[in-house]
């Protein structure tokens, strides 16, 4: 089987101007994941997708494959992902002549994220029959202590919270981290999603769980960084 890796990096970006080649600790973001992916005993091939001729040239520098580049039409802010891996995989496989099986997504904002915990949701993706694998971790508010303001008064954002308010008696709740998704060929170009009702969790400790949109993001994750000497 033929497994890619696929990040998606495209030049713009509100939050953080040019983050996915902003130098972390003297390394440029993206190359992080790149690194991750190369060093992944699962993975064949790992490829950047993108529009940005310096996106292009750092990523090959950090040993990805740039075998072409992304319309500027599917680098917009709001270019579903599926999108830009549908083109990918089509446009990968005319250029190879070689069949994809499967897809891991690695978004290059998640740089905490190593090749070591891409192998652990690699075997959940192989032990479950090749079903999609998403990252999570333990989310940090959980929704019954999420309010909404109505009338200027404030009321519970789920109508069917429970009255329990100690953290530690409610149940775990887990949010997506962005860092691993984990597919097949079929689910993205025969179904068109990433994945369905049918996934499995591969869950991750919060400090390998950022994900960088802004300065705040990008000053923790270099914090974290230092501390565990990455």
């Amino acid at each position: 089987m033929k497994t890619v890796a696929i990040i998606p990096a495209r030049g713009g970006s509100k939050g953080l101007k040019r983050k996915n080649i902003l130098p972390l600790l003297n390394i440029p973001l993206i190359a992080y994941s790149i690194k991750s992916g190369v060093n992944s005993r699962n993975i064949d091939m790992v490829m950047v997708s993108t529009e940005d001729e310096e996106i292009a040239r750092v990523s090959k520098e950090a040993g990805a494959e740039v075998p072409f580049m992304r319309p500027f039409e599917l680098a917009a802010d709001d270019t579903p992902t599926l999108d830009v891996l549908k083109f990918t995989i089509e446009k990968l496989e005319e250029h190879s002549r070689v069949k994809i099986d499967n897809i891991v997504l690695l978004q290059p904002t998640s740089p905490l994220r190593n090749h070591l915990h891409i192998d652990e949701a690699f075997k959940i993706f192989l032990n479950n029959g090749r079903k999609p694998v998403v990252s999570v971790t333990e989310a940090k508010t959980h929704p019954n202590m999420v309010k909404k303001i109505d009338n200027n008064q404030l009321v519970n954002f789920l109508e069917t919270s429970d009255t329990v308010t100690r953290r530690q008696d409610l149940t775990k709740v887990y949010e997506l981290n962005g860092a691993i998704y984990i597919t097949t060929r079929e689910k993205i170009m025969d179904e068109n999603r990433i994945y369905g009702d049918e996934v499995y969790p591969y869950q991750m400790e919060k400090q390998y769980s950022v994900d960088i949109d802004d300065r705040f993001d990008f000053l923790l994750a270099e914090l974290l960084m230092k501390e565990m000497r990455m």
